[in-house]
């Protein structure tokens, strides 16, 4: 029997890029806008948090900003007070503290970013995915956001956090890549796909998110495949992870889902 209770998806910020970054050569010359999410799980063994969004420190200092953003594919960041993640948790009467899990899908600065305001807790990685972080295998990882981090639990397998909510690997866009099977109390289970599908196009149509490691596509189809795959059998709700009219049209915030 599932140990969720509540759960949140929480925009914690916006970004601007070329669709080229979410769809492998597709989308040159158009400009997307795309949601920063986190999600938020209420379980009865505890709180996780699958990703933490950016570092809003880098954002605020002129210098930072410029070091960090100025090379990317993207705009920076945008990010209100009131999306801040610690702004996020204190309107649901919470605290960073309150936090007990983190569990991050991949270390990329837009999902691995605010790890400052989560020291305390438990944190999750795939070992292949922290490895790939240390390189860096490419221009997504900055090295600070990492710094934080007290210890980590690596996984190198799929594994159950508790009852109800599972991690599933989904190698592709990044080594270590992971999503999330979530099973509601009530209505269908939700499959966080992170970004190993950023966009409803990605699954719609198969398409490899525009970064992949190594520049090698196979695994991301594979994984795109393979998330399809598990949602059918389990009839859950695939969830991608940059798409802001998706995301506009399951907001309920500060309500939940259960």
């Amino acid at each position: 029997m599932t140990q969720v209770r509540k759960f949140w998806p929480l925009l914690t910020g916006t970004y601007s890029y070329e669709k080229t970054v979410s769809t492998r050569n597709r989308g040159h010359g158009v400009t997307i806008e795309a949601p920063i999410l986190a999600y938020l799980v209420e379980t009865a063994n505890g709180r996780i948090l699958y990703d933490v969004g950016c570092d809003y420190r880098k954002l605020d200092d002129p210098a930072l900003r410029e070091r960090h953003y100025s090379t990317l594919n993207c705009s920076p960041p945008v990010m209100r007070a009131e999306d801040r993640l610690p702004a996020r948790l204190a309107a649901l009467g919470l605290a960073a503290t309150d936090v007990d899990v983190v569990f991050l899908g991949h270390l990329h600065f837009d999902h691995a970013g605010g790890l400052h305001d989560f020291c305390h807790a438990e944190l999750h990685v795939h070992e292949r995915e922290l490895a790939a972080a240390r390189e860096p295998a490419d221009h997504g990882y900055f090295a600070d956001d990492l710094a934080p981090a007290k210890s980590w639990r690596c996984a190198c397998c799929e594994y159950d956090l508790v009852p109800g909510v599972r991690a599933i690997e989904t190698p592709g866009h990044t080594a270590g890549h992971m999503s999330m099977l979530i099973e509601l109390p009530r209505g269908a289970p939700i499959l966080l796909c992170g970004d190993a599908a950023d966009l409803t196009e990605n699954l719609e149509d198969e398409i490899a998110p525009g970064l992949c490691y190594r520049d090698d596509e196979t695994d991301a189809l594979a994984s795109i495949r393979r998330l399809k795959r598990l949602a059918q059998e389990a009839g859950a709700e695939l969830w991608p992870n940059h798409d802001l009219s998706f995301f506009r049209a399951r907001d309920r915030f500060p309500r939940w889902r259960e």
